[in-house]
């Protein structure tokens, strides 16, 4: 929501998150904070499998280019973020669309109707069900480049702990500041992606097309600032996401290593 106002002269302007909440709250009822669920749900489990797996096949590979191991685990982050926004993205155009509909929750469609009525306006293709691509692929490839280069070069820098407790520690904080940073670095695209999917600001006039150019428009007419409209949520979200994420892949990874 935060992402897709246009300066405080749009009507739907927040001016704060605590703002946000209780007018989506007042207009929307609880059930206006669940909009576009399902396909976050749907999403979400081939979206990790194909983060971490195309991780470590990327990694793998780039193990033959004899790159340096700090600059090899950013680029398999970015392999794997690119491949990452591939799968996603036309769940991200249905989402998109559900979040920033403003009926009550009762009246909007369903994923599967709005789904339809994409594909139907606008097909499969880039004016339809993968609108935003080029931006997807920026916010993964970004986000996962500094994520997983970030969390494996320090972790490798920073001495492991005996103490099993402190150790977690010591992996939840590098991963809650992973997760901080690529959200800062890369959400200029996370903005971008929001513009061109969500809500055109005349509507039967395509204002936001493409990538960079949206990020020009947003910058021209509403200042630097605008580029990290809604960092603050984004950061509460995949900071202490990002590290449980990298915490249970590790673990489970260890296991299976150990197990199978």
């Amino acid at each position: 929501r935060f992402q897709i106002q246009r300066g405080k002269t749009d009507p739907a302007s927040y001016k704060s998150l605590g703002d946000c909440f209780r007018t989506i709250f007042q207009r929307e009822g609880l059930l206006g904070f669940y909009k576009g669920i399902l396909p976050p749900i749907l999403a979400e489990t081939p979206k990790r499998a194909v983060k971490f797996f195309t991780f470590e096949q990327y990694k793998k590979l780039l193990g033959y280019a004899s790159l340096p191991p700090g600059l090899a685990f950013a680029v398999a982050g970015l392999g794997s973020g690119l491949t990452e926004a591939v799968v996603v993205n036309p769940f991200e155009v249905v989402k998109v669309t559900l979040q920033t509909n403003q009926n009550a929750f009762t009246e909007q469609p369903s994923s599967y109707v709005q789904a339809q009525q994409i594909i139907k306006t606008g097909g499969l293709g880039f004016q339809g069900l993968n609108k935003g691509l080029t931006a997807t692929l920026g916010r993964h490839g970004v986000f996962n480049m500094v994520y997983f280069g970030f969390y494996f070069n320090v972790k490798n820098i920073l001495p492991v702990n005996k103490d099993p407790n402190l150790e977690f520690l010591r992996k939840f904080g590098i991963g809650l500041v992973s997760g901080t940073i690529a959200s800062i670095i890369n959400i200029p695209f996370d903005v971008a992606k929001s513009r061109i999917q969500g809500p055109q600001p005349v509507p039967g006039e395509i204002k936001y097309r493409t990538c960079f150019k949206t990020m020009a428009t947003v910058y021209k007419e509403e200042g630097f600032l605008a580029l990290y409209k809604g960092l603050l949520p984004k950061i509460m979200r995949l900071g202490p996401g990002g590290a449980v994420m990298l915490l249970v892949y590790e673990y489970v990874y260890a296991w299976l290593q150990d197990t199978v």
